[in-house]
This record gives structure tokens, C-alpha cells and sequence, in this order.
């Protein structure tokens, strides 16, 4: 028992890191340009989705994978995988068509809210599955820190896309498009419990589609945010260029503390 405790804490804790640094890489960037309070409570519903979503993906999914990577009798049925990941887009239309994100025209930046918490819990359960099944060595702390860093923020990447899509006027098409990216993220993530190679398929696929939500988060502010946003990060730039400039010259002409 105590290990298991053990086991969860590590998954957990690792989890957390994972939707943190998600957090700060993007919604940071534009913070004050979106509603953070209703960032939050996607937040929310995240964990509670994330929770049930995660854990029949586990049962229907990731159980039924090292099963038959061990065995070769147990199937996954796919299914079960295009069913759960159907529910999984058609519950996060329903947290992102609400009226106080229809109202900001968050749709996005509150999908990727809703993305890392959900991700985060189904990066949880994978991870606590790898450290149950898997003897500790240096391969298996690669898939607990990729694990971390990349479940949250692929999701967060599906949901954002499902929210500019939302945007756009596309209902049906965010779904069926958000399932389908969904199905492909759990195959490729239960694939690389047993064949680490599969990273290979994934990062450079995450890379492309995180520039890309970049821009789907730029689209939904609005023309007087957007030039607002310029004119800080103009701001900002000439800042760090000065600030740089100044140690140059610092380190070239030292001061005589003798003097």
C-alpha cells in the first residue's frame, strides 16, 4: 500500500510540473488579453473530465495494450478507444459552448486550459501505470519526464485547436476532428510504453501543431488587444536589448572596486 502511495504521489506530483510548464509557456505569454477566471474554471472541469477520461483509457485502453504486448491474446478493441475519445471531444463542446466563454470569445485560450488539466490527469494515470508495471532504470525516467512534459500539453494543443474551430462556426467538424487527434495522441502514447522509438512520431508532430496554436490563440483576441500586445512586446524587446547592452559593457569596462 505504502508503495502504491508512493507511486501515485511521484505520478501526481509529475503530472503537475507538466500542466505548469504548459501554462507558462502559452497563456502566460498573453496574460491580461483573456478572461483568467474562466481559464480557471476549465481548469476545473478538466481535472473532473480528465479524471473519468483518463481512467477508462487506462482500463479500456493501456491495460488492454500491455496485455498483449506481454501475452499476445488480449486485443484492444478500437472501439472502445474511438468511443471514449468521441465522449472525451463531445464533453469538452459542451464546457467550451458556455455562455461566459461564448461571451469573451475564449474559446480557445479556455481549451487549452481545459487541455492541460485533462491531459494532466491522463498523463497521471499512464505514468502511475509505467511505474507499476516497469523495473526502475534510465529508460523508464525518460518516459516518466516525456510523459509529463508533452500528455498535458498535446492535449491542451487538441483542445485549442477544438476551441478555434468552435470559433470558426465548425461544431460537428471541431468533434470529429478533436476524436480524431485524440485517438491517435492515446494510441501513440500507450505505443510508447513498450517501443520508445515512438517518441520519433510524436515530438516533431507536437512541435508543428504547438507553433500553429500560437496562432490560433493570436486570432481570437481582439484587433485593439492585438495592437496593444505589439506595443508591449515592442516594449519588452527594447528592454531586454538595452538590459543587454549594458552588460556587455559591464563586463568590458569592469569597475576598480580598488578605486
Amino acid at each position: 500500500m505504502a508503495s502504491d502511495l508512493l507511486l501515485f504521489q511521484i505520478s501526481s506530483v509529475s503530472a503537475l510540473i507538466g500542466m505548469t510548464l504548459g501554462w507558462r509557456g502559452v497563456m502566460t505569454r498573453y496574460s491580461g488579453f483573456y478572461d483568467l477566471p474562466t481559464a480557471w474554471s476549465n481548469v476545473f472541469w478538466g481535472i473532473l473530465l480528465g479524471g473519468i477520461y483518463g481512467s477508462q483509457i487506462y482500463t479500456q485502453v493501456i491495460i488492454p495494450n500491455i496485455e498483449f504486448e506481454a501475452t499476445n491474446d488480449t486485443v484492444v478493441n478500437p472501439l472502445n478507444l474511438i468511443l471514449l475519445c468521441l465522449i472525451a471531444s463531445i464533453a469538452a463542446h459542451f464546457i467550451l459552448r458556455r455562455n461566459r466563454v461564448r461571451s469573451g470569445s475564449s474559446q480557445t485560450t479556455s481549451g487549452w486550459a481545459l487541455g492541460l488539466a485533462v491531459g494532466g490527469m491522463f498523463g497521471m494515470v499512464v505514468i502511475y501505470a509505467v511505474l507499476r508495471l516497469s523495473d526502475f532504470n534510465s529508460r523508464l525516467v525518460l518516459t516518466v519526464a516525456l510523459l509529463a512534459l508533452l500528455a498535458p500539453r498535446c492535449e491542451a494543443i487538441i483542445s485549442s485547436y477544438q476551441g478555434h474551430l468552435m470559433l470558426l462556426g465548425k461544431k460537428w467538424g471541431a468533434i470529429l476532428r478533436a476524436t480524431m487527434w485524440r485517438c491517435g495522441y492515446v494510441v501513440m502514447f500507450a505505443y510508447v510504453l513498450s517501443a520508445p522509438i515512438g517518441w520519433i512520431f510524436i515530438l516533431p508532430v507536437m512541435l508543428i501543431a504547438n507553433r500553429a496554436s500560437e496562432n490560433w490563440i493570436w486570432d481570437s483576441i481582439p484587433k485593439a488587444g492585438k495592437k496593444q500586445l505589439r506595443k508591449i512586446w515592442a516594449r519588452q524587446a527594447r528592454e531586454r536589448k538595452l538590459r543587454r547592452m549594458s552588460d556587455n559593457l559591464t563586463r568590458q569596462n569592469p569597475i576598480n572596486e580598488s578605486e
